[in-house]
Parts: structure tokens; C-alpha cells; sequence
């Protein structure tokens, strides 16, 4: 069944977008699930000796750790200690609540160009896939942010978007439509970082996408965030893109002398 709801939802964009929205906006007010606050992910990690490295997030609430239980725990903290063994890293995460590529471009990305990272990633799409953002409208808005970064930034990592049906606070008919979006804007994710040599696009089509469908527990209690062991979970699947960007990062700093 799910099969053959797959191979009819290229023709839904148009005429699901306004049933699309309702039952996200009913998902997202449920009376019966908790709401999280965010959380800023930012912090020094590693021996203050050590080389420094700076390290800026953009995004949205995959930043922030909503209905986690330690801050050390979002990923990108996670991913910043892994670093540490062999910097001072110095994380900035600009992430917001809630945000569309739309709202990186204007409230995140001047200030992540201005503190010239070493290494930017960029984690927005979801909320774009699921409020129904014309995918046109997402390819123009990424590919400024990723074109801005290569210039202000030594590499960057495009997490993409991961398999959103998954989630479990949202509506059963809608997966299938929703883990068609999810694929597309990863798509777009992908052709976008294959033509810029400075940004490593993450692979989420493998484990992580299957990890989420699998196991329930890495949700939160609101059933529509990562938990503590979800965060794990990202933290480990983004560590290659990471350690690639970072050896893109290190050549470029050694051409510029």
C-alpha cells in the first residue's frame, strides 16, 4: 500500500499543499504531547593550547536540542568534542527554533560569513519540506547560502534532510507524501554541495534514515525532535562529512600562504 501511495505523490505538491499545512499546524498543537524549549549548543571545547578552530552552525531546531536531557548531548556539541582531541574549537551555533532556509538566509547567514569559519554547516530543510516551501524557492535560497559560505567560510557541511515520515508526530496518511518531499529536498541538498568543491554534503539516506524508522526512542517525548540517543545517532553519521570538510579546510589554509 505504502508502495503505491509513493508512486502517486509526484502529483500531489500542488493540491496537498493547503491539506498539508492543516494537519501539520493539528500535529504540531497537540494538547497531549509536551513542548521544548532551545537550547544555545555554543561553547569552547579541547585543551586552550591547542591549534584553534571555529566552528559555525546554521540552522534550525536540529541545533537548538529541544526535550533533551544535557546540553552536552546535541550533536553538534557531540560532533565539536570529537574535534577536540586535536583542537580548541570554538563552536557558534546561530541555529533557530523553527527556521526555513528562507529565515538562514536572512537572520544567520551574514554573521556566520562574518565570523569566517573554519568549518560552517548548515542544517535546514525539514521545516521547509513539511510547511510545503516551493522546492524551486529552497534550491535558489541554499545554493546562496552554500555560495556565500565557500567565500567566508574554510569548508562547510550540508547535513541535507533525513526521512521525515519517519517522525511519529506526524500524520500516518502524510508519510509517504512527506518522505517523498524529504527526498526531493535532499536531491537538492546534493546537486547543489556536487558543484561546489569547499562543501561535503552528508550521506542521510543510509543508516540515519533507517535508525529513525526503527527504533522509536530516538525521539524525543514530543515525537517530533531527535533525543539524547537520536543526537547520537546524527552526531556519528555527520562525523565523516565533518573530517572530510576539515580536510578540505586544512589544504585551503595551507594554499593561502
Amino acid at each position: 500500500m505504502a508502495r503505491r501511495l509513493l508512486a502517486t505523490v509526484p502529483a500531489l505538491p500542488l493540491t496537498a499543499a493547503g491539506y498539508l499545512a492543516s494537519q501539520v499546524l493539528r500535529a504540531a498543537n497537540r494538547k497531549d504531547l509536551p513542548s521544548f524549549s532551545n537550547a544555545d549548543a555554543s561553547g569552547l571545547f579541547g585543551d586552550p593550547e591547542s591549534p584553534p578552530l571555529r566552528f559555525v552552525a546554521l540552522g534550525d531546531s536540529s541545533l537548538t536540542g529541544p526535550g533533551l536531557a544535557h546540553l552536552d548531548n546535541i550533536w553538534v556539541r557531540r560532533l565539536a568534542s570529537r574535534l577536540a582531541t586535536d583542537y580548541r574549537v570554538e563552536l557558534i551555533s546561530l541555529g533557530v527554533g523553527g527556521s526555513r532556509v528562507q529565515d538562514v538566509v536572512d537572520g544567520q547567514l551574514e554573521e556566520a560569513v562574518a565570523l569566517r569559519p573554519d568549518i560552517a554547516l548548515v542544517a535546514v530543510g525539514a521545516n521547509d519540506a513539511i510547511r510545503a516551501t516551493p522546492t524551486r524557492a529552497y534550491r535558489t535560497s541554499m545554493a546562496h547560502i552554500i555560495s556565500r559560505l565557500e567565500h567566508g567560510a574554510g569548508a562547510t557541511v550540508l547535513t541535507g534532510i533525513g526521512d521525515l515520515g519517519s517522525i511519529p508526530r506526524l500524520p500516518h496518511a502524510l508519510r509517504p507524501f512527506l518522505s517523498w518531499r524529504a527526498r526531493v529536498f535532499d536531491d537538492i541538498c546534493a546537486s547543489i554541495a556536487v558543484s561546489r568543491p569547499t562543501t561535503v554534503k552528508v550521506y542521510t539516506r543510509g543508516p540515519i534514515s533507517t535508525a529513525f524508522w526503527e527504533d522509536p526512542s530516538l525521539f524525543a517525548a514530543d515525537l517530533f525532535h531527535a533525543s539524547d540517543e537520536g543526537h547520537r545517532v546524527l552526531a556519528e553519521e555527520t562525523l565523516p562529512a565533518l573530517r572530510a570538510a576539515l580536510s578540505i579546510a586544512i589544504r585551503r589554509s595551507r594554499t593561502a600562504f
